[in-house]
């Protein structure tokens, strides 16, 4: 997976490309067959949901560029392993998510791997968890409308960052936002992608 799947494709991080090697994907899917958790596509788990493909969490973990103090966000937690990834790269992971069952399930598989770095809440992920802001990074695992006001009032004022994809319910393009000072933000569109709706206040 991570040499066919994300290093072929230019993901050359070797953190993030160590992270995807500790995490067992399977772990995350356990009603999929092992082969199956790691084959080249989302995968549904339950309850509208699914775990994204490999390719897009190893991409997106990596365009945070992240360091071992950093503080994040993770907005929609749904198996759990995007923000596994993140814990291997951060400090600490605050990981909302708003089916409350999804979490527990996440949360278990966090306490199997030992994963004390990540934080679970149940919330409206679109209004972020202002308790931990402001945050170094800030991964949006759902397609939003535009970017959340509230999220990027959260993001660290100098080099905070937020990959967030934004479009339609149908196709978003996954974009980079830097926040460069108090006042001001830099976005960059990196490619087409599909997410499941972000739903909130913030979004659908």
């Amino acid at each position: 997976m991570i040499q066919e799947q994300i290093v072929a494709r230019g993901v050359r991080d070797p953190a993030v490309l160590y992270a995807m090697q500790q995490i067992p994907r399977e772990l995350f899917v356990p009603d999929w067959p092992v082969e199956t958790a790691y084959r080249d596509g989302p995968l549904p788990i339950g309850q509208g949901q699914t775990i994204s493909q490999p390719y897009m969490v190893a991409v997106m973990a990596s365009l945070l560029r992240l360091h071992d103090q950093a503080i994040v966000l993770e907005v929609g937690a749904g198996s759990g392993y995007g923000a596994a990834i993140l814990a291997l790269l951060a400090k600490r992971v605050i990981a909302v998510e708003r089916l409350p069952l999804l979490l527990e399930q996440a949360q278990a598989r966090w306490q199997a791997l030992e994963l004390d770095r990540v934080l679970g809440v149940t919330g409206d992920g679109t209004l972020g968890w202002p308790a931990c802001a402001p945050y170094d990074g800030i991964s949006v695992t759902a397609a939003a409308p535009a970017l959340p006001p509230t999220l990027l009032a959260q993001l660290r004022p100098n080099n905070g960052r937020m990959v967030i994809p934004v479009g339609s319910r149908h196709l978003q393009t996954l974009q980079v936002v830097q926040c460069t000072d108090r006042q001001q933000t830099a976005v960059t569109e990196q490619f087409p992608c599909v997410f499941v709706p972000l739903l909130g206040q913030e979004g659908w």
